[in-house]
């Protein structure tokens, strides 16, 4: 339509479509920007199946992105026009008792691009163009392709988990899940000095992408992981383990990973609720600590990112036009095999 911008917007439970809508106005403390990458996340192929109850159509998903800044709207904090930028995926308030602690993950008005659920609604980035407030918005280093830094949200997690895990250097780390956030934190365990890290899953392929990404040991998730635990780690367990499934067997053998005292941090979400051994945390005190999204570890994701210290270019299976967007979904959500991220790129970056 006139003055509008191609958008992929689910307009009903595993329905995409491309479609034209109008260009959003940004208003006081926005800007403008025209998206030129943002990776297909699991909570939004979560979205598109109606499973996690965040995705309610019609929405325009989409919130790991990069993009030309086109840098209409006032308060732009001296960006300009065709700066290359990226954005947290986050949006909250500043002023609220948690952003007053540097706790901005967990605002009382928090907001997600992409998201619509029950309590509010705001479009993300797989348009053309999309609307975020300039508080939210980080300057890309021209070293840094669009394609690997759709990548920085997933990053960015991956960061705040680790950092909650409070990692010393003769940690030994369990990752149980080698999904996308899972082998970003093994390269974020790594960056933080940890200096064994252990990878499980059920995929072997992905426990190969492990072992070529930094892994000391890649380990098939099942009945006998604990065993094969206790085995390298001379009996006792491992100092920490990172959740990044969110299933009842993983965060059971998460418990049962670490040593007495040992840490368990837990990212995945998959499932509403599990079913926790109490008296093996309780009697062994093993501190369960859950990581929500990111809060600040953007500028050093794109650090990491730009020096090569993180390695984002080898899970990245496809960067395909947004028109194409609905059929990698598909193909996404039905469990395809040896898919791990894809980006989508709309018009002329496409």
């Amino acid at each position: 339509m006139p003055g509008g911008y191609e958008g992929s917007s689910t307009f009903a439970i595993q329905h995409l479509e491309i479609v034209d809508i109008p260009e959003p106005a940004p208003g006081p403390g926005e800007v403008l920007v025209h998206v030129a990458a943002c990776g297909i996340c699991g909570s939004d192929v979560h979205g598109y199946d109606g499973s996690s109850g965040r995705r309610i159509p019609p929405i325009v998903m989409g919130h790991e992105g990069c993009r030309k800044n086109c840098c209409r709207g006032r308060w732009s904090k001296g960006f300009t026009a065709g700066d290359r930028v990226t954005f947290d995926s986050t949006i909250y308030c500043g002023g609220c008792a948690p952003c007053r602690r540097g706790e901005i993950n967990l605002c009382d008005s928090r907001q997600v691009l992409g998201v619509s659920c029950s309590d509010y609604r705001r479009a993300g980035a797989f348009a053309e163009y999309v609307v975020v407030p300039s508080r939210i918005v980080y300057r890309l280093p021209d070293s840094l392709p669009f394609a690997e830094a759709a990548l920085l949200e997933a990053v960015a997690v991956a960061l705040h988990a680790v950092r909650l895990a409070q990692v010393s250097p003769d940690s030994t780390a369990l990752v149980l899940g080698a999904g996308m956030i899972g082998l970003l934190a093994l390269q974020a365990l790594r960056v933080a000095g940890c200096s064994r890290v252990l990878v499980a899953d059920i995929d072997r392929s992905r426990l190969k992408l492990a072992q070529e990404i930094g892994a000391t040991a890649t380990l098939p998730a099942g009945a006998g992981l604990n065993l094969q635990i206790l085995q390298l780690t001379d009996g006792a367990g491992v100092d920490l383990a990172v959740e990044a499934v969110g299933r009842n067997e993983t965060v059971g053998a998460a418990i049962e990973s670490v040593r007495k005292g040992g840490t368990v941090v837990l990212v995945g979400n998959i499932s509403p609720a599990v079913t926790l051994s109490l008296q093996k945390v309780v009697t062994r005190q093993i501190r369960l600590q859950g990581s929500c999204a990111s809060a600040g570890e953007y500028p050093r994701a794109i650090e990491l990112l730009a020096s090569g210290a993180i390695q984002v270019k080898p899970l990245i299976t496809a960067v395909a036009p947004l028109d194409d967007g609905p059929q990698w979904f598909e193909r996404l959500h039905a469990g395809e095999p040896n898919l791990m991220k894809v980006v989508l790129t709309p018009g002329e970056f496409s």
